[in-house]
């Protein structure tokens, strides 16, 4: 943990590393990323929040990871593997990468080169001074780091297909034997992959928490049915004895879409996690809590009921709730953490059994400022039914911009928007950011692409959509310092600059 704590009143900034500038087709862990930690010390923010750092699988999404532990080896600095020199600067010569989305294909095939040539010459005795770095690492993260690897390996020789196609996909023992010997180097690989990233991002972490940024963190509560997760831990998971799903998680009809939201993933054995005293989420937590500051727990209200839907659905519609131990669970993770640094992420329908779960453990809730307008005045999500204890975003990354939004949404809300702030809507992303920042809320967040008043072109996500998501990328030169001093002095004005050191 860093050594001062915010301020009662705070404030941030929403980007994810993959949206940082740099010359390699993503954002990355490089020059860049410390940069960006300059940019947040320089507008006198507290906060940089980011989304799930695990290896992305399905649509590119961090919400679809192959691990709940392992971290994104697309975010590896080529030029740090220059300077610990693992590669040449030659290698790190990629296709002409468009510098304002992500192309995930070209870059995903760039990366694997680029890292599995880095592993060849480390073996070959380069980049020896990594050596005992690496060795400790392997053994200290063998709790997850063992059954990932093969899982990685293993889907590597299957043309990267899931595991409910593989052949030999249940893990019997005499299959597990003579797999991590067929696979020893892929397995080795994927180590490597690892360990390259937990170092590169402890590097970023320290220097942020050194310059007075914490780093908020994201941990959905669902893990990708294609992960080493559940291949490795089926007795964990509502599975049938083929290990398929009986059921899946998603959400009923709601903002986003009419028919519920249908993720498809394997939904928890609730019991069977219960009986091992929530060993698992207490190991994931600790894992979490050794890369960010603090935690978004995504989904808070699926912790006190969840919508089961039965597997084989088209939509979402026909699911039902069930109720979850979140008291129990929460009580088990406060004991074993010591605390509970925890945001809960409860939109969408939130019961009074929800919000008494958040309230019982003093959690701070969230608020969505574009889910405030063109309803009542009770509408929790209006500043002024807020609570102290609360996030208050001017939109998320599963939100369109605040301008794209703005210049969309229904001609009431924008009339509502206009007489609730008494201006008239030709700085909205802006107007959005003071009534965030001059609320009681605790904590005040906003995408960097509001602060940048950029429209829908800029958005990050479009729930429901499969594919064409987590593209967008911020320029280097629309960093321009008079936005940075705008945003200093709003943050200033409304008391959330001031850092006090911890007692």
């Amino acid at each position: 943990m860093p050594t001062e704590t915010p301020a009662a009143r705070s404030a941030g900034i929403l980007l994810h590393p993959t949206s940082l500038p740099g010359p390699f087709g993503i954002g990355d862990l490089g020059p860049a990323a410390y940069a960006w930690v300059d940019v947040l010390a320089q507008a006198k923010q507290t906060w940089w929040q980011i989304l799930p750092l695990g290896p992305t699988g399905y649509g590119d999404s961090p919400y679809q990871c192959f691990s709940a532990f392992a971290g994104n080896p697309y975010l590896v600095s080529p030029q740090y593997l220059v300077e610990d020199g693992l590669v040449d600067p030659a290698d790190c010569t990629g296709p002409a990468f468009p510098p304002d989305r992500v192309d995930y294909g070209p870059v995903i095939n760039f990366k694997n080169q680029l890292l599995a040539r880095a592993w060849a010459q480390f073996q070959q005795g380069r980049g020896a001074a990594l050596k005992p770095a690496f060795e400790k690492f392997v053994v200290d993260e063998a709790s997850w780091l063992d059954d990932f690897a093969l899982f990685m390996a293993v889907k590597d020789g299957h043309q990267g297909r899931s595991w409910q196609e593989w052949p030999a996909r249940l893990r019997q023992a005499d299959f597990l034997k003579q797999t991590r010997l067929d696979f020893a180097k892929s397995i080795g690989l994927h180590q490597f992959r690892q360990f390259l990233f937990f170092r590169q991002w402890q590097r970023v972490k320290s220097y942020a928490n050194e310059h007075g940024i914490r780093i908020i963190g994201d941990i959905p509560i669902f893990v990708s049915g294609d992960s080493a997760d559940v291949w490795a831990n089926p007795h964990l998971f509502a599975l049938d004895r083929e290990r398929r799903p009986t059921a899946v998680a998603g959400v009923p009809p709601d903002y986003f879409s009419a028919t519920g939201q249908l993720w498809g993933n394997p939904l928890y054995d609730w019991k069977a996690l219960e009986k091992a005293g929530f060993a698992w989420w207490i190991a994931r937590f600790r894992a979490a809590l050794k890369t960010v500051d603090v935690v978004r727990l995504d989904h808070f209200r699926g912790f006190e009921s969840y919508w089961e839907i039965p597997a084989g659905s088209d939509t979402a519609i026909g699911g039902r709730w069930v109720p979850a131990p979140g008291k129990k669970l929460l009580e088990t993770l406060q004991k074993a953490l010591g605390g509970l640094p925890i945001i809960a992420e409860d939109l969408g329908i939130i019961t009074p059994a929800v919000d008494a779960l958040r309230r019982g453990f003093d959690l701070p809730g969230m608020r969505i400022l574009q889910f405030a307008f063109g309803d009542q005045p009770s509408n929790r999500y209006l500043p002024h039914n807020y609570d102290v204890n609360t996030v208050v975003y001017t939109g998320s990354h599963d939100n369109d911009t605040t301008w794209g939004w703005y210049r969309t949404t229904l001609e009431h809300e924008r009339d509502h928007v206009r007489r609730y702030l008494a201006r008239d809507g030709s700085d909205v992303a802006w107007d959005f950011l003071r009534l965030a920042w001059s609320s009681i809320a605790q904590y005040a967040i906003a995408p960097l692409q509001d602060i940048l008043n950029l429209g829908s072109e800029a958005r990050m996500n479009f729930p429901g959509k499969p594919q064409g998501n987590w593209a967008w990328r911020c320029q280097a030169n629309q960093l321009n310092p008079w936005i940075l001093d705008r945003l200093a002095e709003m943050t200033e004005m409304y008391g959330r600059g001031k850092m006090r050191a911890s007692t």
